[in-house]
């Protein structure tokens, strides 16, 4: 049986840096002429979406904004209506926040720091520390899901990650190389492992490089931690989701009439999710009692014919 002691830092670095050597993914954000203007937007796509639908998003936003200044001279609406079905579109506002703090209080230079970094609007401890880590290569620790569960397995001999907690980022920590120029590619190694090996379902412990895992020691003992799966059908965010569909594709203000007309199963969720679009400044309504996205009630831009073609 193994135990946390027998995790020794040196050998379990070189192991996971040399397999990381071999199978890291050719993620396009990791190309060595990419600014960290770009990887903090990589950071804010990949909250809570898979990579593969975060790329041809991602190659499309750093073309069109480049620099935080070009993004910031946009409406916030057309950074909402751009960043198309990724989800959680909140995230595109609060990305404009960014770059528009970036442009005005940084001269267009993301910070390096984390403390500073963590004064950005949008910008949380991961996202800080992932910017700092992977765009400046500083030597701080990065804890994601994937991180939390192969230290979970690894370290502690626990299925599954379970809730986050004050330790993560000291277990991460203990781990790192000391050598500051080796600690950055160690953190992404081990988000990797996470995402590739150790995963939350069917892990492939017989691929893994960190062969004194104490979960495989244990004899993989089963996880206890239930999560619950959300549905999204019929829920107030996929009706929140329709609504914003419809302003996306819409060239000017949209009416009342086709609102009404996006979710009739259930008029009080319809009103609801609008309500909450409006609260939460995703939308805002024009002085005729039109709505449009935010930022765009002082253009006049003429309203497009809805469109009759099957959703």
């Amino acid at each position: 049986m193994f135990a946390m002691s027998d995790i020794l830092p040196n050998a379990f670095q070189q192991r996971l840096l040399t397999w990381f050597d071999v199978h890291e993914r050719d993620l396009p954000w990791r190309g060595e002429s990419v600014t960290p203007w770009q990887i903090l937007i990589s950071e804010i796509m990949l909250q809570q979406t898979p990579v593969a639908r975060v790329i041809p998003k991602w190659l499309e936003w750093v073309e069109r904004w480049p620099v935080p200044s070009a993004m910031a001279s946009s409406g916030v609406g057309e950074v909402v209506r751009a960043w198309g079905k990724l989800g959680y579109p909140r995230r595109a506002m609060r990305l404009h926040e960014c770059a528009t703090a970036l442009a005005t209080r940084f001269d267009d230079v993301v910070p390096s720091d984390v403390e500073t970094l963590l004064t950005l609007p949008g910008i949380g401890d991961y996202t800080a520390r992932a910017v700092a880590c992977f765009a400046f290569d500083q030597s701080v620790p990065v804890v994601d899901i994937n991180v939390r569960r192969v230290i979970a397995r690894a370290v502690h001999g626990r299925g599954d990650a379970g809730n986050p907690a004050r330790t993560d980022l000291a277990d991460a920590q203990a781990l790192l190389p000391d050598d500051p120029a080796r600690a950055p590619r160690f953190s992404a190694a081990l988000m990797e492992l996470g995402a590739l090996v150790c995963t939350a379902k069917n892990p492939r412990c017989g691929d893994c490089p960190v062969p004194e895992c104490l979960w495989v020691g244990l004899g993989r003992p089963a996880v206890t931690t239930v999560k619950k799966v959300q549905k999204f059908a019929g829920t107030d965010r996929q009706v929140r989701g329709l609504l914003l569909d419809e302003f996306r594709g819409s060239d000017g203000p949209v009416g009342r009439d086709r609102i009404d007309a996006i979710w009739t199963t259930d008029i009080g969720q319809r009103e609801r999710a609008l309500d909450s679009l409006l609260a939460d400044g995703l939308l805002e309504t024009m002085p005729d009692g039109r709505f449009c996205l935010a930022g765009e009630s002082t253009q006049r831009t003429p309203e497009r014919k809805a469109s009759t073609a099957p959703r």
